[in-house]
Protein backbone atom coordinates (compact mmCIF):
# COMPACT_ATOMS: atom_id res chain seq x y z
CA UNK A 1 0.00 0.00 0.00
CA UNK A 2 1.27 3.60 -0.85
CA UNK A 3 0.47 6.35 1.59
CA UNK A 4 -0.02 9.69 0.00
CA UNK A 5 0.33 12.97 1.99
CA UNK A 6 -1.36 16.36 1.53
CA UNK A 7 -1.24 19.15 3.70
CA UNK A 8 -4.31 20.92 4.74
CA UNK A 9 -4.78 24.47 6.40
CA UNK A 10 -7.20 23.55 9.46
CA UNK A 11 -8.78 20.62 10.35
CA UNK A 12 -11.98 19.22 8.82
CA UNK A 13 -13.01 15.85 10.39
CA UNK A 14 -14.88 15.01 6.93
CA UNK A 15 -12.36 12.11 6.32
CA UNK A 16 -12.96 8.37 6.85
CA UNK A 17 -10.82 9.22 10.58
CA UNK A 18 -9.03 11.70 12.09
CA UNK A 19 -5.94 11.06 13.72
CA UNK A 20 -5.72 13.57 17.14
CA UNK A 21 -1.93 13.98 18.80
CA UNK A 22 -2.21 15.09 22.17
CA UNK A 23 0.50 15.57 25.01
CA UNK A 24 -0.09 15.40 28.88
CA UNK A 25 1.08 19.00 29.37
CA UNK A 26 -2.32 20.12 26.99
CA UNK A 27 -4.47 17.88 28.84
CA UNK A 28 -3.88 19.13 32.10
CA UNK A 29 -4.60 22.86 30.58
CA UNK A 30 -7.40 22.07 28.79
CA UNK A 31 -5.47 23.56 25.86
CA UNK A 32 -5.90 21.99 22.14
CA UNK A 33 -4.20 22.58 18.70
CA UNK A 34 -8.27 22.18 17.24
CA UNK A 35 -10.75 23.89 17.76
CA UNK A 36 -13.82 21.54 17.76
CA UNK A 37 -15.39 21.96 20.87
CA UNK A 38 -17.66 18.69 20.72
CA UNK A 39 -14.25 16.76 20.59
CA UNK A 40 -12.99 18.57 23.47
CA UNK A 41 -15.26 17.80 25.80
CA UNK A 42 -15.32 14.19 24.82
CA UNK A 43 -11.31 14.47 24.99
CA UNK A 44 -11.65 15.94 28.56
CA UNK A 45 -14.32 13.78 29.96
CA UNK A 46 -12.10 11.01 29.21
CA UNK A 47 -9.22 12.63 30.73
CA UNK A 48 -11.28 13.04 33.74
CA UNK A 49 -12.60 9.83 33.83
CA UNK A 50 -9.12 8.34 33.62
CA UNK A 51 -10.10 6.59 30.41
CA UNK A 52 -7.40 8.59 28.76
CA UNK A 53 -4.29 9.63 30.96
CA UNK A 54 -2.64 10.57 28.22
CA UNK A 55 0.91 8.14 28.47
CA UNK A 56 3.22 7.62 25.87
CA UNK A 57 1.94 5.66 22.88
CA UNK A 58 -2.02 5.21 23.93
CA UNK A 59 -4.37 5.56 21.99
CA UNK A 60 -8.40 5.70 22.13
CA UNK A 61 -10.64 6.08 19.56
CA UNK A 62 -14.26 7.80 19.58
CA UNK A 63 -17.07 8.31 17.73
CA UNK A 64 -18.92 11.42 17.72
CA UNK A 65 -22.01 12.07 15.63
CA UNK A 66 -21.05 9.58 12.83
CA UNK A 67 -17.59 11.20 12.71
CA UNK A 68 -14.49 8.82 13.50
CA UNK A 69 -11.39 9.86 15.87
CA UNK A 70 -8.44 8.25 16.88
CA UNK A 71 -6.84 10.29 20.00
CA UNK A 72 -2.72 9.47 20.46
CA UNK A 73 -1.29 10.49 22.87
CA UNK A 74 2.59 11.75 23.62
CA UNK A 75 3.11 11.55 27.15
CA UNK A 76 4.78 14.48 28.13
CA UNK A 77 5.74 16.95 25.90
CA UNK A 78 9.80 17.32 27.76
CA UNK A 79 9.85 13.81 26.86
CA UNK A 80 9.00 14.39 23.20
CA UNK A 81 11.73 13.99 20.35
CA UNK A 82 11.67 13.74 16.75
CA UNK A 83 12.08 10.16 16.81
CA UNK A 84 9.15 9.21 19.15
CA UNK A 85 6.78 11.24 17.04
CA UNK A 86 7.43 9.15 13.69
CA UNK A 87 7.19 6.22 16.27
CA UNK A 88 3.62 7.10 17.66
CA UNK A 89 2.12 7.81 14.12
CA UNK A 90 3.63 4.61 12.28
CA UNK A 91 1.41 3.08 15.36
CA UNK A 92 -1.38 5.10 14.77
CA UNK A 93 -1.57 4.37 10.92
CA UNK A 94 -1.77 0.62 12.08
CA UNK A 95 -4.39 0.73 14.20
CA UNK A 96 -6.82 -2.11 13.38
CA UNK A 97 -10.04 -0.17 14.25
CA UNK A 98 -9.21 2.08 10.99
CA UNK A 99 -7.70 -0.70 8.95
CA UNK A 100 -10.08 -0.05 5.89
CA UNK A 101 -9.87 3.89 6.15
CA UNK A 102 -8.78 5.17 2.39
CA UNK A 103 -8.76 9.08 3.93
CA UNK A 104 -7.31 10.07 7.15
CA UNK A 105 -6.95 13.57 8.84
CA UNK A 106 -3.67 13.71 10.80
CA UNK A 107 -3.79 16.56 13.32
CA UNK A 108 -0.65 16.98 15.46
CA UNK A 109 -0.09 18.74 18.32
CA UNK A 110 1.77 21.42 17.40
CA UNK A 111 2.09 22.83 13.64
CA UNK A 112 5.86 24.21 13.82
CA UNK A 113 8.14 23.17 11.15
CA UNK A 114 9.82 20.36 12.49
CA UNK A 115 6.76 18.47 13.98
CA UNK A 116 5.05 18.47 10.54
CA UNK A 117 8.50 16.90 8.73
CA UNK A 118 8.58 14.38 11.68
CA UNK A 119 4.42 13.40 10.61
CA UNK A 120 5.80 13.54 6.93
CA UNK A 121 8.28 10.91 8.22
CA UNK A 122 6.48 9.02 9.73
CA UNK A 123 3.39 8.44 7.50
CA UNK A 124 5.66 7.86 4.30
CA UNK A 125 8.91 6.52 6.06
CA UNK A 126 7.06 4.59 9.02
CA UNK A 127 4.39 2.87 6.68
CA UNK A 128 6.67 1.58 3.98
CA UNK A 129 6.43 -1.85 3.95
CA UNK A 130 8.24 -3.99 1.21
CA UNK A 131 5.22 -6.96 -0.06
CA UNK A 132 6.25 -7.03 -3.61
CA UNK A 133 6.08 -10.69 -3.60
CA UNK A 134 3.39 -11.10 -1.56
CA UNK A 135 0.72 -12.91 -2.99
CA UNK A 136 -2.13 -10.89 -3.36
CA UNK A 137 -4.92 -13.54 -3.61
CA UNK A 138 -4.84 -13.42 0.18
CA UNK A 139 -6.65 -10.15 0.47
CA UNK A 140 -8.45 -8.83 -2.11
CA UNK A 141 -10.05 -5.69 -0.43
CA UNK A 142 -6.58 -4.98 0.27
CA UNK A 143 -6.32 -1.13 0.13
CA UNK A 144 -3.72 0.02 -2.77
CA UNK A 145 -3.49 3.93 -1.72
CA UNK A 146 -4.29 5.97 1.19
CA UNK A 147 -4.62 9.56 1.16
CA UNK A 148 -3.12 11.66 4.53
CA UNK A 149 -3.86 15.34 5.03
CA UNK A 150 -1.93 16.77 7.48
CA UNK A 151 -3.24 20.06 8.85
CA UNK A 152 -0.26 22.16 8.80
CA UNK A 153 0.50 26.10 7.54
CA UNK A 154 1.33 26.33 3.75
CA UNK A 155 4.76 25.80 3.45
CA UNK A 156 6.25 24.68 0.19
CA UNK A 157 9.12 23.21 2.64
CA UNK A 158 6.70 20.63 3.70
CA UNK A 159 5.76 19.56 -0.44
CA UNK A 160 10.08 19.17 -0.38
CA UNK A 161 10.27 17.21 2.50
CA UNK A 162 7.73 14.55 1.18
CA UNK A 163 9.91 14.33 -2.00
CA UNK A 164 12.79 13.39 -0.08
CA UNK A 165 10.68 10.56 2.14
CA UNK A 166 9.82 9.09 -0.96
CA UNK A 167 12.87 8.78 -2.45
CA UNK A 168 14.20 7.30 0.97
CA UNK A 169 11.46 4.59 0.29
CA UNK A 170 12.36 4.41 -3.36
CA UNK A 171 16.05 3.61 -2.21
CA UNK A 172 14.78 0.73 0.08
CA UNK A 173 12.72 -0.73 -2.74
CA UNK A 174 15.87 -0.73 -4.66
CA UNK A 175 17.85 -2.73 -1.57
CA UNK A 176 15.06 -4.92 -0.71
CA UNK A 177 14.68 -6.85 -3.85
CA UNK A 178 16.18 -9.87 -5.02
CA UNK A 179 19.57 -9.42 -6.02
CA UNK A 180 19.69 -11.11 -9.69
CA UNK A 181 16.86 -8.30 -9.95
CA UNK A 182 18.85 -5.41 -8.85
CA UNK A 183 21.97 -5.82 -10.97
CA UNK A 184 24.45 -3.01 -12.45
CA UNK A 185 21.89 -3.81 -15.56
CA UNK A 186 18.80 -2.52 -13.74
CA UNK A 187 20.97 0.37 -12.05
CA UNK A 188 22.49 1.62 -14.74
CA UNK A 189 18.38 1.51 -16.13
CA UNK A 190 17.18 3.56 -12.85
CA UNK A 191 19.89 6.37 -13.43
CA UNK A 192 19.08 6.58 -16.90
CA UNK A 193 15.50 6.94 -16.36
CA UNK A 194 16.04 9.81 -13.33
CA UNK A 195 17.92 11.92 -15.47
CA UNK A 196 16.14 11.54 -18.93
CA UNK A 197 15.16 14.81 -20.04
CA UNK A 198 17.08 16.80 -17.97
CA UNK A 199 19.79 18.98 -19.38
CA UNK A 200 21.99 20.08 -16.75
CA UNK A 201 23.01 16.53 -16.47
CA UNK A 202 25.99 14.06 -18.45
CA UNK A 203 26.52 10.43 -17.31
CA UNK A 204 29.74 8.37 -17.98
CA UNK A 205 29.07 4.88 -17.78
CA UNK A 206 32.32 2.54 -17.73
CA UNK A 207 31.17 -1.42 -18.65
CA UNK A 208 33.66 -4.46 -18.27
CA UNK A 209 35.57 -2.99 -21.19
CA UNK A 210 36.00 0.37 -20.06
CA UNK A 211 36.65 -0.52 -16.65
CA UNK A 212 39.40 -2.92 -17.43
CA UNK A 213 41.33 0.02 -20.49
CA UNK A 214 41.35 2.27 -17.95
CA UNK A 215 43.11 0.05 -14.85
CA UNK A 216 40.10 -0.09 -12.49
CA UNK A 217 41.45 -3.67 -11.88
CA UNK A 218 40.24 -3.43 -7.64
CA UNK A 219 36.46 -3.51 -8.85
CA UNK A 220 37.18 -5.94 -11.79
CA UNK A 221 38.49 -8.38 -9.29
CA UNK A 222 35.60 -8.08 -7.04
CA UNK A 223 33.22 -8.58 -9.89
CA UNK A 224 35.43 -11.66 -11.64
CA UNK A 225 33.55 -14.34 -10.60
CA UNK A 226 30.67 -13.25 -11.53
CA UNK A 227 28.36 -13.59 -14.69
CA UNK A 228 27.00 -10.10 -13.98
CA UNK A 229 28.71 -6.83 -15.79
CA UNK A 230 30.28 -4.79 -13.70
CA UNK A 231 29.69 -0.54 -14.00
CA UNK A 232 31.29 2.55 -12.69
CA UNK A 233 28.23 5.46 -12.96
CA UNK A 234 28.88 8.84 -13.21
CA UNK A 235 26.05 11.28 -13.23
CA UNK A 236 27.38 15.16 -13.16
CA UNK A 237 24.91 17.78 -12.31
CA UNK A 238 25.34 20.81 -12.92
CA UNK A 239 22.68 23.36 -10.79
CA UNK A 240 25.32 26.08 -10.38
CA UNK A 241 27.71 28.49 -12.22
CA UNK A 242 30.83 26.93 -13.66
CA UNK A 243 33.03 29.20 -10.43
CA UNK A 244 30.90 26.30 -7.94
CA UNK A 245 33.38 23.90 -7.55
CA UNK A 246 31.74 19.91 -7.30
CA UNK A 247 30.71 18.23 -4.05
CA UNK A 248 31.31 13.95 -5.25
CA UNK A 249 28.79 10.79 -3.57
CA UNK A 250 30.44 7.84 -3.80
CA UNK A 251 28.31 4.79 -3.32
CA UNK A 252 29.31 1.14 -2.49
CA UNK A 253 27.24 -1.31 -5.27
CA UNK A 254 27.82 -4.59 -4.37
CA UNK A 255 24.88 -5.98 -5.55
CA UNK A 256 25.19 -9.44 -3.60
CA UNK A 257 28.06 -10.27 -1.46
CA UNK A 258 29.23 -13.59 -1.11
CA UNK A 259 32.23 -12.86 0.80
CA UNK A 260 34.11 -14.41 -2.01
CA UNK A 261 36.32 -17.51 -1.84
CA UNK A 262 36.76 -15.79 2.47
CA UNK A 263 32.59 -17.09 1.76
CA UNK A 264 30.26 -15.32 4.62
CA UNK A 265 28.43 -18.19 6.57
CA UNK A 266 24.85 -19.25 7.32
CA UNK A 267 23.71 -16.62 9.28
CA UNK A 268 25.74 -13.66 7.87
CA UNK A 269 24.98 -14.43 4.10
CA UNK A 270 21.36 -14.14 3.63
CA UNK A 271 21.17 -10.28 3.62
CA UNK A 272 23.22 -9.53 1.81
CA UNK A 273 21.56 -7.90 -1.04
CA UNK A 274 21.53 -4.97 0.91
CA UNK A 275 25.43 -4.91 0.15
CA UNK A 276 24.09 -2.00 -2.33
CA UNK A 277 22.83 0.25 0.21
CA UNK A 278 25.87 3.09 -0.24
CA UNK A 279 24.81 2.75 -4.16
CA UNK A 280 21.00 3.29 -3.24
CA UNK A 281 21.55 6.05 -1.26
CA UNK A 282 23.25 8.31 -3.33
CA UNK A 283 21.14 7.04 -5.90
CA UNK A 284 18.51 8.23 -3.86
CA UNK A 285 20.11 11.59 -3.22
CA UNK A 286 19.99 11.89 -6.94
CA UNK A 287 16.66 11.60 -7.27
CA UNK A 288 16.08 14.44 -4.73
CA UNK A 289 18.43 16.61 -6.33
CA UNK A 290 16.20 16.26 -9.30
CA UNK A 291 13.37 16.62 -8.07
CA UNK A 292 14.14 19.39 -5.99
CA UNK A 293 16.05 21.25 -8.58
CA UNK A 294 19.03 22.20 -5.73
CA UNK A 295 21.60 25.13 -7.32
CA UNK A 296 24.30 23.07 -6.54
CA UNK A 297 27.09 21.26 -8.12
CA UNK A 298 27.08 17.87 -7.40
CA UNK A 299 28.75 14.30 -8.62
CA UNK A 300 27.12 10.93 -7.99
CA UNK A 301 28.81 8.14 -8.60
CA UNK A 302 28.16 4.09 -7.72
CA UNK A 303 31.00 1.45 -8.08
CA UNK A 304 28.74 -1.47 -8.91
CA UNK A 305 29.96 -5.68 -8.62
CA UNK A 306 28.75 -8.61 -7.86
CA UNK A 307 30.80 -10.76 -5.57
CA UNK A 308 30.66 -14.27 -6.21
CA UNK A 309 32.60 -17.47 -6.26
CA UNK A 310 33.41 -19.69 -8.97
CA UNK A 311 36.24 -21.16 -10.30
CA UNK A 312 37.63 -17.49 -12.07
CA UNK A 313 36.99 -15.87 -8.62
CA UNK A 314 39.41 -13.72 -6.89
CA UNK A 315 41.83 -15.82 -4.74
CA UNK A 316 43.16 -14.41 -1.32
CA UNK A 317 46.51 -13.81 -1.61
CA UNK A 318 46.19 -11.91 -4.82
CA UNK A 319 48.15 -8.31 -5.58
CA UNK A 320 46.11 -6.70 -7.77
CA UNK A 321 46.91 -2.74 -9.19
CA UNK A 322 43.91 -0.44 -8.94
CA UNK A 323 42.87 2.85 -11.18
CA UNK A 324 45.31 4.58 -8.03
CA UNK A 325 48.72 2.33 -9.56
CA UNK A 326 48.59 1.52 -6.10
CA UNK A 327 49.79 -2.13 -5.44
CA UNK A 328 46.95 -4.17 -3.36
CA UNK A 329 47.15 -7.38 -1.42
CA UNK A 330 43.98 -9.55 -1.30
CA UNK A 331 44.25 -10.49 2.69
CA UNK A 332 40.38 -11.27 2.77
CA UNK A 333 38.00 -11.75 -0.22
CA UNK A 334 35.37 -10.61 2.06
CA UNK A 335 36.98 -7.47 2.56
CA UNK A 336 35.35 -6.04 -1.29
CA UNK A 337 33.58 -3.34 -1.13
CA UNK A 338 36.34 -1.17 0.24
CA UNK A 339 38.22 -2.32 -3.39
CA UNK A 340 35.44 -1.31 -5.07
CA UNK A 341 35.49 2.05 -3.38
CA UNK A 342 39.19 2.37 -3.53
CA UNK A 343 39.01 2.40 -7.74
CA UNK A 344 35.69 4.63 -7.80
CA UNK A 345 37.20 7.57 -5.59
CA UNK A 346 40.49 7.17 -7.35
CA UNK A 347 38.81 8.00 -10.46
CA UNK A 348 36.48 10.46 -9.64
CA UNK A 349 39.46 12.48 -8.01
CA UNK A 350 41.44 12.30 -10.76
CA UNK A 351 39.37 13.14 -13.56
CA UNK A 352 36.45 15.31 -12.00
CA UNK A 353 38.57 16.81 -9.17
CA UNK A 354 35.74 17.65 -6.58
CA UNK A 355 36.37 20.10 -3.55
CA UNK A 356 35.68 17.26 -1.37
CA UNK A 357 34.05 13.54 -1.60
CA UNK A 358 31.64 11.61 0.63
CA UNK A 359 31.60 8.30 0.14
CA UNK A 360 28.62 5.75 1.67
CA UNK A 361 28.95 2.37 2.14
CA UNK A 362 27.87 -0.96 4.17
CA UNK A 363 30.95 -1.36 4.89
CA UNK A 364 32.25 -3.09 7.87
CA UNK A 365 30.63 -5.49 10.78
CA UNK A 366 32.91 -3.67 13.08
CA UNK A 367 30.80 -0.78 12.93
CA UNK A 368 27.99 -2.46 14.11
CA UNK A 369 29.86 -3.64 17.07
CA UNK A 370 30.97 -0.12 17.90
CA UNK A 371 27.62 1.42 17.37
CA UNK A 372 24.62 -0.91 16.69
CA UNK A 373 22.18 -0.31 14.84
CA UNK A 374 20.77 3.39 15.28
CA UNK A 375 24.09 5.34 14.32
CA UNK A 376 26.22 5.04 11.48
CA UNK A 377 29.96 5.28 11.72
CA UNK A 378 31.34 8.74 10.24
CA UNK A 379 34.82 9.45 9.38
CA UNK A 380 36.92 12.01 8.03
CA UNK A 381 39.81 13.86 7.04
CA UNK A 382 38.11 17.53 7.34
CA UNK A 383 36.65 18.57 10.90
CA UNK A 384 34.67 21.03 8.91
CA UNK A 385 32.94 18.45 6.68
CA UNK A 386 32.66 16.39 9.47
CA UNK A 387 30.54 18.64 11.63
CA UNK A 388 28.15 19.85 9.14
CA UNK A 389 27.59 16.15 8.19
CA UNK A 390 26.94 15.44 11.73
CA UNK A 391 24.53 18.61 11.73
CA UNK A 392 22.72 17.02 8.20
CA UNK A 393 22.83 13.96 10.52
CA UNK A 394 21.05 15.53 13.93
CA UNK A 395 18.81 17.50 11.64
CA UNK A 396 17.11 14.49 9.84
CA UNK A 397 17.31 11.99 12.34
CA UNK A 398 19.68 9.88 10.29
CA UNK A 399 21.91 9.16 12.47
CA UNK A 400 25.40 9.19 12.97
CA UNK A 401 28.53 9.27 14.90
CA UNK A 402 32.23 10.78 14.81
CA UNK A 403 34.50 8.41 15.11
CA UNK A 404 38.46 9.09 14.79
CA UNK A 405 40.85 9.35 12.28
CA UNK A 406 44.01 9.38 13.02
CA UNK A 407 48.32 8.97 11.54
CA UNK A 408 49.05 5.44 13.30
CA UNK A 409 46.06 3.47 11.34
CA UNK A 410 48.15 3.24 8.33
CA UNK A 411 50.47 0.98 9.87
CA UNK A 412 47.11 -1.28 10.04
CA UNK A 413 46.97 -1.31 6.09
CA UNK A 414 50.43 -2.05 5.56
CA UNK A 415 51.38 -4.91 3.46
CA UNK A 416 54.34 -7.14 3.18
CA UNK A 417 54.06 -7.91 -0.26
CA UNK A 418 51.96 -4.87 -1.66
CA UNK A 419 51.52 -1.44 -1.25
CA UNK A 420 48.88 -2.00 1.15
CA UNK A 421 46.60 -4.23 1.98
CA UNK A 422 42.86 -4.99 1.85
CA UNK A 423 42.57 -5.63 5.31
CA UNK A 424 44.03 -4.13 8.83
CA UNK A 425 45.12 -5.14 12.32
CA UNK A 426 44.69 -8.48 13.58
CA UNK A 427 41.85 -10.35 15.72
CA UNK A 428 39.37 -7.49 13.84
CA UNK A 429 40.60 -4.94 16.12
CA UNK A 430 39.15 -1.11 14.52
CA UNK A 431 38.32 -2.80 11.87
CA UNK A 432 35.74 0.07 11.01
CA UNK A 433 38.64 2.66 11.31
CA UNK A 434 40.75 0.01 9.60
CA UNK A 435 38.81 0.13 6.51
CA UNK A 436 38.07 3.87 6.09
CA UNK A 437 42.19 4.33 6.81
CA UNK A 438 42.46 2.13 3.51
CA UNK A 439 40.01 4.65 1.45
CA UNK A 440 41.87 7.87 2.87
CA UNK A 441 45.00 6.32 1.07
CA UNK A 442 42.80 6.99 -2.61
CA UNK A 443 42.16 10.60 -1.98
CA UNK A 444 44.87 12.26 -2.09
CA UNK A 445 43.98 15.73 -0.35
CA UNK A 446 40.66 16.22 -1.35
CA UNK A 447 38.20 16.88 1.70
CA UNK A 448 37.04 13.31 2.20
CA UNK A 449 34.24 11.96 4.42
CA UNK A 450 33.04 8.14 4.79
CA UNK A 451 30.13 7.00 6.37
CA UNK A 452 29.47 3.61 7.16
CA UNK A 453 26.11 2.23 7.04
CA UNK A 454 26.79 -1.42 7.58
CA UNK A 455 24.47 -1.23 11.02
CA UNK A 456 21.82 1.34 9.91
CA UNK A 457 21.00 0.52 5.87
CA UNK A 458 19.01 -2.79 6.76
CA UNK A 459 16.65 -4.26 9.86
CA UNK A 460 16.98 -8.11 10.05
CA UNK A 461 13.97 -8.28 13.06
CA UNK A 462 10.43 -7.11 12.81
CA UNK A 463 11.27 -3.52 13.67
CA UNK A 464 13.74 -0.73 14.46
CA UNK A 465 12.18 2.52 15.67
CA UNK A 466 9.54 3.81 13.00
CA UNK A 467 11.54 1.40 10.14
CA UNK A 468 9.62 -2.06 9.66
CA UNK A 469 11.23 -4.95 8.43
CA UNK A 470 14.10 -4.51 5.53
CA UNK A 471 15.68 -1.58 3.88
CA UNK A 472 15.93 1.94 6.05
CA UNK A 473 17.44 4.02 3.32
CA UNK A 474 19.89 5.04 5.22
CA UNK A 475 21.59 8.07 4.02
CA UNK A 476 19.47 9.60 1.44
CA UNK A 477 17.88 11.92 4.12
CA UNK A 478 21.37 13.00 5.51
CA UNK A 479 22.57 13.33 2.32
CA UNK A 480 19.72 15.55 0.89
CA UNK A 481 20.03 17.75 3.47
CA UNK A 482 24.00 17.73 3.48
CA UNK A 483 23.42 18.67 -0.04
CA UNK A 484 20.91 21.68 0.44
CA UNK A 485 23.18 23.19 2.70
CA UNK A 486 26.44 23.59 1.33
Amino acid sequence: MINKVSMIPSEQFNQDVSIILVTVDQLKKRSFAFSDKELKNALLDLYDSKLFKGDHGETFPVSLNKRSFLLVALGDKKDITSTSIKIIIKKALSCPNFKDATNIELVCHNKDESTIKNAIEGVLIGSYSWDKYKSKTEDKKKISQRNIYIVSPKNKVFDSHAIICESTNFTRDLVNDNADIVTSTFLEKTILSLIKDHKNVTVEILNKKELKAKGLNLLLGVNQGSNKEPKLIIVKYKGSTNKDKYTALVGKGITFDSGGLNLKPTGSIETMREDMGGAGAVIGALRNTLLLKLNKNIIFAVGIAENAIGSSAQKPGDVVVGYSKKSVEIANTDAEGRLVLADAISYIVKNYEPERLINIATLTGACVIALGYDYSGLISNDDILAKKLLKASSDTDDRAWHLPNYPELKDAVKSNIADIKNLGFPKSVAGALTAAEFLRQFVGETKWAHLDIAGTAFVEGTSRMYFGHGATGAGVRLLTNYLQNI
